[in-house]
């Protein structure tokens, strides 16, 4: 009898699911967030076609090829930089809400880089992989950029040129909060982005006041010269 209350005292220790060093007051008393495998939530897909010489400008489908990740998007994406007059029936397309990933990249850290697309119909290209779900994409594209950092990096393969497949992600833990936390979490993080945005600006700016100003406050020495 002793040994069966033991060991049911030992389960919600064994089975409790994870709960973040900073929470919300609203959501401290709530339940813990629970731990899935991200097949289990989400439905894992790749782009198709769209190569480089395919990219045009003022094209009629908006798109997304893998390496806009690394240097273009942030954790989501509201404006499409790129375009394409391949027709849409050759095309994979988004859904609002979907997270993409890189399917290949130079380093596995690297390839780690994952983006909320907030636009449905945004052509997706083929070195993509696309995670569709009914999950806050924002939280997930966070989290996947955030903690799963590192475990994306150990699932990816290859040393030259680093690939990561839809059945690697699939096989990720993910911590799934309710759709209000998610919601709440990506709100707190998209606004500080957005602060960091406005910053990076006015950085710019500065500078750019700044060497206007140091070209005008020394003579050039061709001027001295003469």
């Amino acid at each position: 009898m002793s040994n069966k209350m033991e060991d049911k005292a030992m389960q919600p220790a064994v089975q409790r699911a994870s709960v973040p060093k900073l929470r919300f007051p609203e959501f401290r008393a709530v339940e813990e967030w629970s731990k899935e495998k991200l097949g289990a939530v989400a439905t894992l897909y790749k782009g198709k076609g769209i190569s480089k010489a395919e990219i045009v400008e003022d094209g009629v489908q908006p798109c997304i090829r893998y390496g806009e990740l690394y240097t273009t998007y942030g954790e989501t994406i509201h404006e499409i930089v790129s375009s394409t007059n391949v027709d849409a029936s050759e095309l994979f397309l988004s859904k609002k809400n979907d997270v993409i990933i890189p399917a290949s990249g130079e380093t596995k850290i690297d390839i780690a880089k994952a983006s909320c697309v907030m636009n449905d119909d945004i052509a997706l290209g083929s070195d993509l992989n696309v995670i569709r779900s009914n999950q806050n994409g924002i939280f997930l594209s966070y989290q996947l950029n955030g903690p799963l950092r590192l475990s994306i990096a150990k699932v990816a393969q290859g040393d030259t040129v680093v690939h990561l497949y839809p059945t690697q992600i699939e096989r990720l833990d993910v911590l799934v909060p309710s759709p209000i936390e998610q919601q709440k979490i990506a709100d707190c993080l998209s606004s500080l982005d957005e602060l960091i945005t406005l910053e990076a600006q006015k950085l710019a700016t500065l500078k750019t006041h700044k060497k206007g100003l140091m070209q005008q406050l020394f003579p050039a020495l061709d001027e001295v010269d003469a």
